[in-house]
């Protein structure tokens, strides 16, 4: 049986890529969107929203769909979720969604396919707990020429942190803070 730290580097090690945008990311959305829609028990599921690189058209991004599920209960969906998807094969965390270790937390789960590769990253939460990120993603819609610094930025990190997925995100903090401060006036 893995051990947390154990499924915590496995994930994290994995390698990142960047690809060009793909007009089937927005079926494989709605797709899964569906499927947890029927094997989440109704009622705890609020909203599902697409957000992330793969939401934007035309940007590239890592070939994985980025979903915010907010629930109604997310101590209900910290047990719920992963007894419903780790029996599928998904994997399924409980993450701080801001720093470490420290409130307000989520359930975040990894969809494979059949070879083993990323297709899905489900971040459920409470409802607001990705709304910046929902922020960001409608900024990238709005302004091509954003979205395309944006994805210049990603090829050249993917390269730099190709083994290091924590670290391509955290490479990307300083930009991503930057457009919203510049929508935000600050």
């Amino acid at each position: 049986m893995e051990t947390l730290e154990e499924k915590i580097n496995r994930v994290t090690s994995e390698e990142v890529e960047v690809v060009a945008y793909s007009p089937l990311w927005r079926g494989l959305f709605e797709k899964e969107r569906d499927h947890l829609r029927s094997c989440i028990p109704s009622g705890l599921i609020v909203s599902i929203e697409h957000f992330g690189s793969t939401a934007v058209v035309g940007l590239a991004a890592k070939p994985i769909i980025d979903m915010v599920v907010e629930v109604r209960d997310v101590d209900d969906a910290r047990v719920v979720v992963p007894q419903v998807l780790e029996a599928q094969g998904y994997d399924c965390f409980w993450r701080p969604t801001i720093s470490n270790d420290k409130p307000p937390w989520f359930t975040w789960c990894i969809k494979r396919d059949a070879g083993g590769g990323r297709t899905h990253h489900l971040h459920f939460g409470e409802v607001g707990f990705k709304a910046e990120e929902l922020r960001f993603r409608d900024r990238l819609r709005a302004q091509p020429e954003v979205a395309g610094a944006y994805a210049e930025l990603k090829r050249r990190l993917a390269i730099e942190h190709q083994g290091d997925r924590v670290a391509y995100t955290q490479a990307k903090t300083e930009f991503i803070r930057g457009v919203m401060n510049a929508v935000s006036g600050r």
